[in-house]
């Protein structure tokens, strides 16, 4: 039986760990004012080695698997730090917004310990991921109004603490990521089903969104101006759905019989898939027109790659649906296919920036 005070004294401890570690670049000159770029591509690796770590010592995982979970972080950080960017680069935001979704799965095998090759072991995984996201948020929240009161009542007696805050403020940023994912693992009994519930209630308003979307685009008859911000803000929507679809399945009992909310989902699903081709054809246009540039790259092989996800889960739901499979067969496929944007977050990381020269 765990012994509780031990355990917030490790959580404590790690989460400590990781705000020295964001200190420890400073003694060698690295301060975060004019190192940018550093610091922007680092980011993920002052946080997770320490969590996959913290996961790894709470399942006691296998020295072997702690050794080759170490070789991926050490990978990890060569290429983070050897490849020649000039700061603001399209290659390098690539390379920072990726790294830390290839080095998610690192943690998801020390969450789920010797269970990672089973469904169950890596939905718990999915519904974990949710709820680190939800408490993170509120603590996030509660820093914010802490700082504020901070502020004001110091700037009562003449004393300006910004300064102060502008030093440790990453500290507190990596710290909480460990402190929410404690949080996460000790209540898992009481709020694992938070983040499905949310997923519940804000699927058919999704669906809505889209399906009213294609209508439009329909009825007007205009394209998609496919520029960047649009471009992430539109791949955003997608991700939310296939986070929708993920925390929904986490919930539902597998055994139970079609419902309504399974068609509202199979609906987020399908109108999903129509806005993924329309996005597709219009990245292919616009490669046509002005050519390979690293930021279309990558979007044509994320769309391309969620395409294959929502295909084949629609696919799977309609055949749910008939009574044609069981609820079971999309379970798998989902937790089967979550490495694959891992992988693919790894190719943008390791290969896209020498491809298309550091640009």
């Amino acid at each position: 039986m765990t012994n509780p005070q031990k355990e917030t004294i490790i959580a404590f401890s790690f989460a400590l760990a990781a705000a020295i570690l964001v200190k420890i670049p400073t003694l060698f000159g690295l301060e975060l004012d004019g190192n940018d770029g550093f610091y922007f591509r680092n980011m993920s690796l002052f946080v997770l080695p320490l969590l996959t770590g913290y996961f790894a010592y709470k399942r006691q995982l296998k020295t072997s698997t702690i050794l080759w979970l170490s070789v991926a972080f050490v990978v990890a950080v060569v290429f983070a730090n050897v490849y020649p960017f000039t700061h603001g680069n399209d290659t390098e935001v690539l390379l920072a917004l990726h790294l830390p979704i290839a080095l998610w799965l690192m943690v998801g095998i020390a969450y789920a310990g010797g269970e990672w090759g089973q469904v169950n072991g890596r939905m718990d995984f999915i519904r974990f991921s949710g709820e680190l996201f939800i408490y993170y948020v509120l603590i996030a929240l509660g820093g914010i109004v802490l700082t504020g009161t901070m502020a004001i009542i110091f700037q009562t007696i003449s004393i300006d603490i910004e300064p102060l805050f502008e030093q440790w403020v990453l500290c507190g940023v990596v710290g909480a990521v460990i402190i929410a994912a404690w949080l996460v693992d000790i209540k898992k009994g009481v709020v694992e089903n938070l983040a499905p519930m949310l997923a519940r209630l804000f699927s058919p308003l999704f669906a809505i969104v889209l399906i009213t979307f294609l209508g439009t685009l329909l009825f007007t008859g205009r394209g998609i101006e496919i520029e960047r911000d649009v471009l992430i803000a539109f791949d955003m929507l997608l991700v939310v759905v296939i986070c929708l679809l993920l925390y929904s399945i986490s919930a539902r009992d597998s055994q139970s019989p079609p419902g309504i909310f399974d068609y509202i989902q199979v609906m987020l699903v399908i109108s999903a898939l129509l806005a993924d081709v329309i996005a597709l054809w219009a990245i292919s246009q616009r490669i046509t027109d002005l050519g390979f540039t690293p930021n279309r790259v990558v979007a044509l092989g994320f769309n391309l790659i969620l395409l294959v996800n929502l295909a084949w889960s629609a696919f799977l739901y309609i055949r749910f649906l008939r009574g044609h499979a069981s609820f079971s067969l999309l379970e798998k496929w989902q937790t089967d296919y979550l490495p694959v944007y891992a992988v693919w977050a790894a190719i943008v990381v390791i290969i896209i920036p020498p491809l298309f020269g550091f640009a």
